[in-house]
């Protein structure tokens, strides 16, 4: 009887093996099956073409990734964790293609040219010069439309603006050139001189590099050329004076350009003269334009 039961028991135990042997077969043959017809392992493949999509094209310049050293939002003792250093980073995208030179480039390569073509001596004594005797009352109306030259310039630098009539500039908002600062420019005896017309080659230096030897309309024109103008805080003009660009240039740095292009622009159609570390001091502006 013992040894009836020992045989039954044996044979469920067989059966039971022989059972999950089937199934361990059949999962392996389902397994084959899915793996041959591309079934299975699809987050592999997920992962194979998110990697192949972050990895730069071969044709494109290879970008070293950032070390921890080089790295602005790296802390020392905090910051990003430590596992960041193998997260995947961004593609950097290839740089653009070189665009055309600027206007600016072009009026500084322009100016260069003309520096270079101007005479270089020193300055003449200053003898003899006189503002209104030598350049005309301030101002003149030589462009003959009915306005004077300082309320043409305020009326062409100035924003916001109030007139009395056609011309008179009453009121309005500049942003001076020579500091970048707003100036709110109001007409009146004790305000007025807040907003001033600066000669960008200033009278007193043109005089002495040249300007003795042109006509009187000729340095009239020069005087109220729009070119040679510009509409500054008083604060500069008073710091200026007469100065060259040897010994007074605009504080706001990115200005120097523009007002040296001015300045040599100047020179070139009025047939001045530069002296010698006024010229040095022009090219040095210019060669960072």
């Amino acid at each position: 009887m013992t040894s009836n039961r020992r045989r039954s028991r044996t044979r469920t135990r067989t059966r039971t093996a022989l059972g999950s042997l089937g199934v361990v077969v059949a999962v392996a043959v389902l397994g084959a099956l899915l793996h041959a017809g591309g079934l299975l392992d699809a987050d592999t493949d997920t992962r194979t073409a998110t990697a192949t999509a972050a990895a730069p094209d071969a044709t494109r310049s290879a970008t070293p990734a950032p070390t921890a050293s080089s790295d602005p939002t790296a802390v020392a003792g905090g910051g990003a964790d430590a596992s960041s250093a193998s997260r995947p980073t961004t593609a950097t995208a290839a740089p653009a293609a070189p665009t055309a030179p600027t206007t600016d480039a072009a009026a500084a390569a322009t100016a260069r040219r003309q520096l270079a073509a101007l005479p270089v001596k020193g300055k003449a004594p200053a003898t003899g010069y006189d503002r209104e005797a030598r350049f005309g009352t301030a101002w003149l109306d030589v462009d003959h439309n009915g306005c004077d030259t300082r309320n043409d310039v305020l009326a062409r630098d100035l924003t916001e603006l109030e007139r009395q009539g056609p011309c008179k500039v009453l009121r309005g908002t500049l942003v001076s050139p020579y500091t970048g600062e707003r100036v709110d420019f109001v007409r009146g005896n004790r305000t007025s001189t807040l907003v001033q017309v600066d000669h960008v080659v200033a009278l007193e230096n043109a005089w002495r590099t040249g300007a003795q030897q042109l006509s009187q309309s000729e340095r009239e024109a020069l005087a109220n050329d729009p070119v040679n103008l510009f509409a500054v805080d008083g604060h500069s003009n008073a710091q200026k004076r007469s100065g060259d660009a040897a010994t007074w240039l605009p504080a706001d740095t990115a200005f120097r350009c523009t007002y040296v292009e001015h300045q040599v622009t100047v020179k070139t159609t009025y047939r001045l003269w530069v002296a010698p570390a006024e010229r040095d001091a022009m090219a040095r502006v210019l060669d960072r334009c």
